[in-house]
């Protein structure tokens, strides 16, 4: 599975943005999904994940109720809609594929990467 992550930006504080990782592959549709997050000088970090149903989501508590995760398998692609955008949301995002099909916020479970798009938020 290759991913392709797309849609980061210059955003003011308050903003929104709409990430889009699109995969390739078949399977797509059993992958469990999941963004996560870079910052300069910290560790990567779990945003949110998605089962390959879409029937269940899972946030970290930092973006609850800002951000919303989506899939849509005919299209193979797995969507981040973010809202409110905060300073601290700024970094590098992630999407990532797990062959179990859930949604996940551990790191380790994931087998597929894509190469991270910008999100700058200024205040």
């Amino acid at each position: 599975v290759q991913l392709q992550a797309s849609g980061g930006g210059l955003v003011q504080a308050g903003g929104s943005l709409r990430l889009s990782c699109a995969a390739s592959g078949r399977t797509f549709s059993s992958y469990g999904m999941g963004w996560f997050r870079q910052a300069p000088g910290k560790e990567r970090e779990f945003v949110a994940a998605i089962n390959w149903s879409g029937g269940s989501t899972y946030y970290a508590d930092s973006v609850k109720g800002r951000f919303t995760i989506s899939r849509d398998n005919a299209k193979n692609t797995v969507y981040l809609q973010m809202n409110s955008l905060k300073p601290e949301d700024t970094a590098v995002y992630y999407c990532a594929a797990n062959h179990e099909g859930d949604g996940s916020s551990w790191y380790a479970l994931y087998d597929y990467w894509g190469q991270g798009t910008q999100v700058t938020v200024s205040s």
